[in-house]
């Protein structure tokens, strides 16, 4: 696959301002001809000087009839949804438009070569982990990471509890509004157990609803409220990264990227 790691290093060749001169940073040239656009590589003369340099050698990578146009402006920086819609075009060759009028192309998609990343969340309520790796993903933050995200968010509403952890999830019955009597079945957690202890005493089947049981795939990244647990570790022989119940963006964003770097250079 190829994926020109920024949109400075493609070039267009449509008009020749400086005759057969190109611009220095450009890698890949986009040539309009009467049969439509052809993706060129290049190689420039190492030697030049000044922001326009003279081509030694081009070759063709992909003619007028391998290249589609993607038809409406995207982000240039979600990469792995580049290559998502380069697959789905069925073309070897698909060029973008980005908002900023910038244009980048994916030859021979390949979604292989990404690095996939697990994340483990539940929900209800709003599956805060998983949904703001999505709007980072979507926002191009982690474009230059060259990875895709697993999804893996367990349902709780599906194990039937009577008791559940809190009314923010909107069951009736909660471990935080109301109280136990004994012999509940609680879908709940080591915290959840801990206050059921702590206030009732042990009389009590736990169904234990933290991501962490789930995860089975590495490497991951998974959501816990126990804030001794956070930062890179291994689980269940797993090598993740957890986070707490409430890291904001910035936090999650670092996490991912913490874990991308320990996997890659161990």
């Amino acid at each position: 696959m190829i994926f020109p790691e920024h949109c400075k290093h493609v070039g267009l060749a449509t008009t020749k301002p400086c005759d057969e001169k190109v611009y220095f940073l450009s890698l890949y040239l986009l040539k309009e001809t009467p049969e439509g656009t052809e993706v060129l590589g290049v190689d420039l003369d190492p030697a030049g000087k000044g922001m326009m340099r003279t081509i030694l050698s081009s070759k063709v990578l992909a003619t007028t009839r391998e290249v589609y146009h993607y038809p409406e402006k995207v982000n240039l920086y979600n990469r792995t949804r580049l290559i998502e819609l380069a697959l789905d075009s069925g073309y070897r060759c698909t060029i973008f438009t980005g908002l900023d009028e910038h244009r980048t192309f994916v030859l021979d998609p390949d979604l292989s070569d990404l690095l996939v990343i697990h994340v483990y969340d539940v929900s209800p309520p709003r599956p805060s982990l998983s949904a703001c790796i999505r709007e980072l993903e979507s926002d191009g933050l982690f474009g230059g990471l060259f990875v895709r995200f697993c999804h893996h968010v367990r349902d709780i509403s599906a194990i039937h509890a009577e008791v559940y952890p809190c009314r923010a999830s909107g069951f009736s019955r909660t471990l935080d509004a109301d109280p136990m009597h004994g012999g509940e079945q609680v879908a709940g957690c080591l915290t959840g157990s801990q206050f059921y202890k702590e206030c009732y005493g042990t009389d009590f089947h736990l169904e234990n609803i933290c991501p962490l049981e789930s995860v089975q795939e590495e490497p991951f990244i998974a959501r816990c409220c126990r804030s001794e647990r956070e930062g890179l570790t291994g689980w269940n022989s797993k090598t993740g990264s957890i986070v707490h119940w409430g890291a904001d963006p910035a936090l999650i964003y670092r996490a991912v990227t913490d874990l991308v770097t320990c996997w890659r250079n161990p």
